[in-house]
């Protein structure tokens, strides 16, 4: 993994060879949504020819001493309304969207973002419970960075959330 502030980096390219053949050692491609993504993870700075740069989501929130990660990305949709299961992760947990609005429920409160190309981020640790909010179905992407031989999302009910999160 690379050192000093990291960021997740996010391009969209016209096919996947392209993407690939700029894909540095942190990279990942995917299709999703229509469209050929590039995610890296580094620092700020050097864009890969060929790609529309969509975000620079960051400084990611990592502690110092927190050894080696791991990067697991997914994928969603969530009809409005809809939440995912309260959950904890080892490392930081990025959003991006490419539709809709989302809310993020921790003990700390709520972050609240709409639109494409909104995105949210929570630390390493606290309960949490990601809703989609408002009248538009919400696709996106998430990102953990999670820690070497530990689970990237354990499940819980250590925490009950508060119900925080606008409905529209």
């Amino acid at each position: 993994m690379p050192q000093g502030a990291l960021y997740w980096k996010i391009y969209t390219f016209a096919d996947a060879q392209a993407a690939e053949r700029v894909k540095s050692p942190h990279g990942a491609v995917v299709q999703a949504f229509g469209r050929v993504w590039l995610f890296e993870i580094g620092d700020k700075g050097h864009d890969p020819v060929g790609g529309q740069h969509m975000a620079d989501i960051g400084p990611l929130p990592i502690e110092a001493a927190s050894g080696d990660f791991s990067a697991e990305y997914l994928k969603s949709t969530f009809p409005p309304g809809a939440t995912a299961p309260v959950h904890v992760h080892s490392g930081p947990e990025a959003f991006y969207a490419i539709s809709g609005a989302s809310c993020l429920e921790t003990p700390d409160g709520i972050q609240v973002a709409r639109g494409a190309g909104h995105s949210l981020m929570v630390r390493r640790g606290p309960p949490m419970l990601l809703m989609a909010i408002g009248q538009q179905t919400r696709q996106g992407f998430a990102l953990i960075l999670h820690g070497e031989g530990s689970p990237p999302t354990t499940l819980t009910s250590d925490w009950t959330p508060k119900g925080l999160c606008p409905r529209g």
